[in-house]
């Protein structure tokens, strides 16, 4: 699309924790584990919490709990601000420092800072916040999270939402998706369920104009844990001023986990922006998958005006193939952690790129017994058309809960093209025809043992949708593209914007 020439999409994470505060692990294993899959990331401290609930002895513990995390980041901030720094390198691996400021009057802030040196603020109000920040004289964001929460309950107020450090809001993350009340991803945490009035649609209700990101929230240094939220960014270059300026610009999308491509124009304008106003509005998008897609949905003033399956009829098909496949490993007993070394090779084909789909480890509460380590992942291209993968699984916690550890790759070949694994020693393979069928399994012993999947091969017609939609209207509207995988993997653009 024009209105995005010279631009490319990076992936990142920029709200997750580890033992520097309250979680676990320690911020250089974090960052260990960003690199594996994301291209830009900041590790967050909590800070500060200037109405934590008081007078209550149930809650006892609770305070406690985040007090003494506070006491932590402040007592390491310096040490937490060289390591962030040292992460960083421009052209490969983009790095922001960053705290959490609690409440619940306002809703829970993460606060940025364009670089990797910046002062712990505790503010005692949104309002404080700002002036503070103001002060420091340099570029700085303090942007929303979990925002679903109902007002007062740590959910975003929106009688009090402005941009001026807000350009985006972090609408998806573990607590679940604040996109609408009808939104995938429920809010199932302790603190609570997702309030109608405290989500994206009603912000965008009131008039006001942010862009979406995803972030993971995760505490267990694992920034980009598959499936949990990631933010996309169009900028020019990975570079930190590149990337602050492409978020001012809400040039950003939210995602749940796979590296979902999307763009979309509205009148010859990428998302984020405020179209001329005209009565005829045609939207563009453009979308590239890592697996079978869905559906694409445009939404104009929170209802769906136009669906498409690319799906129907694109799986079929036979000869050259040009798509992805993969590996996915764990299952087994709860609890029994199975080490694995995985090669996946393609004979008679290209291996053409490697996408992880890792996961950390699921502690959002503090935990008697801790892993020892949690940096447990190594991905490693070796030669042209092979990749290995190390890493560990333990189960999956609940039949809901995805704790497995893969790779989707690109292929390029055709039917008698062979994925050919080496599973702990153990040498499986499949060729791309059979994969077009579907996805085939394996175990490593016996009843309830470790198990993993070759993927099913998809062509790059599931993967790929592009979708012209006219509209007429007089009316102010905004709109933007959603999109789902087979997989449940989600992404959402921001909103378009059409004034009269």
């Amino acid at each position: 699309m024009e209105s995005y020439a010279g631009l490319a999409p990076w992936m990142g994470d920029i709200h997750n924790h580890c033992g520097i505060s309250y979680g676990h692990g320690t911020i250089e294993e974090a960052y260990a584990n960003a690199r594996l899959q994301l291209d830009f990331a900041s590790v967050t401290g909590h800070a500060h919490w200037h109405d934590m609930p008081q007078g209550e002895p149930r809650l006892d513990e609770l305070r406690k709990y985040h007090e003494d995390g506070f006491a932590r980041l402040a007592a390491r901030w310096e040490d937490v601000q060289r390591v962030t720094e040292e992460a960083h390198e421009d052209g490969a691996f983009v790095t922001f420092q960053s705290f959490e400021w609690h409440s619940m009057t306002y809703g829970d802030h993460c606060v940025y800072y364009d670089g990797a040196k910046g002062p712990i603020l505790r503010s005692a109000s949104l309002e404080e916040l700002r002036s503070d920040l103001r002060k420091l004289g340099r570029r700085a964001m303090a942007l929303p999270h979990h925002i679903g929460y109902h007002k007062g309950w740590r959910g975003i107020n929106w009688d009090t939402y402005t941009p001026e450090f807000a350009p985006v809001v972090e609408m998806v993350s573990m607590h679940g998706c604040g996109e609408s009340d009808r939104a995938p991803r429920p809010y199932l945490h302790t603190m609570g369920p997702r309030d109608a009035g405290s989500t994206v649609e009603e912000g965008l209700r009131r008039g006001y104009r942010f862009g979406l990101i995803g972030s993971t929230d995760h505490h267990s240094a694992h920034p980009g844990s598959h499936g949990y939220g990631r933010a996309m960014v169009w900028a020019p270059e990975l570079t930190r001023d590149a990337l602050w300026t492409a978020i001012q610009d809400r040039r950003t999308y939210a995602i749940t986990g796979d590296r979902i491509v999307l763009a979309s124009e509205l009148n010859g304008t990428p998302m984020g922006t405020v179209a001329a106003p005209s009565r005829e509005r045609l939207l563009r998008a453009e979308v590239q998958g890592r697996d079978a897609l869905d559906y694409v949905e445009v939404v104009r003033n929170g209802t769906v005006i136009h669906r498409e399956s690319p799906l129907v009829g694109a799986l079929n098909g036979s000869g050259e193939f040009r798509g992805t496949s993969g590996v996915t490993v764990g299952w087994g007993k709860l609890g029994v952690p199975v080490d694995w070394d995985v090669e996946l090779e393609i004979r008679g084909g290209r291996l053409l790129d490697v996408q992880p789909r890792l996961h950390g480890e699921d502690i959002v509460a503090p935990a008697a017994q801790e892993p020892e380590r949690f940096a447990f992942s190594a991905v490693d291209r070796v030669g042209d058309a092979k990749v290995r993968l190390c890493t560990v699984t333990g189960g999956n916690p609940t039949v809901t809960t995805d704790a497995t550890q893969g790779l989707s790759v690109s292929i390029e070949g055709d039917d008698r093209s062979v994925v050919a694994l080496l599973v702990n020693g153990q040498a499986h393979e499949r060729t791309i025809g059979e994969l077009r069928e579907g996805p085939r399994t394996g175990y490593m012993g016996g009843f309830v043992s470790g198990a993993f999947r070759f993927e099913r091969a998809v062509p790059e017609s599931a993967l790929r949708a592009s979708l012209t939609v006219e509209d007429e209207s007089g009316d102010p509207a905004w709109y933007y593209v959603r999109v789902r995988q087979v997989n449940d993997q989600w992404a959402w653009g921001t909103p378009h914007w059409v004034l009269t």
